[in-house]
């Protein structure tokens, strides 16, 4: 069995969780924050971003990417189709998850930020953000092991992550158990991400 690939394969997997889950964040908090906005026409083209991206297949998004995007003069590696297109998919749930953080903010504390002169985007940024990103550390977890797993999909695009690498080496030896390593290796990846997030959500929940 040829460990080197397997290696590739999971430092790749991690740099497209990494990458894609930056982005995911950046730009799920600009949609959430639309959502919110006192702008029908800006709240309206949020949620058809989050409706979009909810209900089209990530590997749909991923092919439309490598293979569609070059038919219209617009050509991106691989990888750089992987990130853009994991990015994207998942922002539209970061979005939600941030929405509701958002939405969860008391009242008493809105109505202290207004009396206080705060307008919309102030109140977003020192009222409502800080608590929103806070109750959304355990959904915001969740999303972030949906999404290494969701790398899976980018052998379809011919990025070597982890599954493909292990289908590979599966196809030259023919070994009955590379795939069962492979979902360990997954399994391995992922608890400490479960555990990190339990660690820093226990920690913040210790300061309200």
């Amino acid at each position: 069995m040829d460990w080197n690939l397997i290696w590739d394969g999971v430092l790749l997997t991690l740099w497209l969780t990494l990458a894609s889950a930056v982005l995911s964040l950046i730009i799920g908090i600009i949609i959430a924050v639309m959502r919110t906005a006192p702008l029908p026409p800006l709240a309206a083209l949020a949620a058809g971003y989050t409706e979009f991206f909810r209900n089209v297949p990530l590997l749909l998004i991923l092919f439309f990417f490598y293979y569609g995007l070059p038919n219209a003069g617009l050509r991106l590696s691989a990888i750089s189709c992987a990130i853009w297109g994991l990015g994207l998919y998942t922002a539209a749930y970061v979005a939600e998850v941030i929405r509701a953080g958002l939405a969860g903010v008391s009242k008493g504390n809105l109505e202290a930020a207004r009396s206080l002169g705060l307008n919309f985007m102030q109140m977003i940024r020192y009222v409502q953000m800080p608590q929103a990103l806070r109750s959304a550390i355990p959904p915001l977890g969740t999303l972030l092991i949906a999404l290494l797993k969701n790398t899976s999909l980018a052998g379809a695009i011919t990025i070597p992550e982890l599954l493909f690498q292990g289908d590979l080496i599966g196809s030259r030896t023919f070994n009955p158990y590379i795939l069962p390593i492979i979902g360990l290796i997954y399994v391995a990846l992922t608890l400490p991400i479960a555990g990190a997030i339990n660690l820093v959500e226990r920690r913040w929940a210790i300061k309200r």
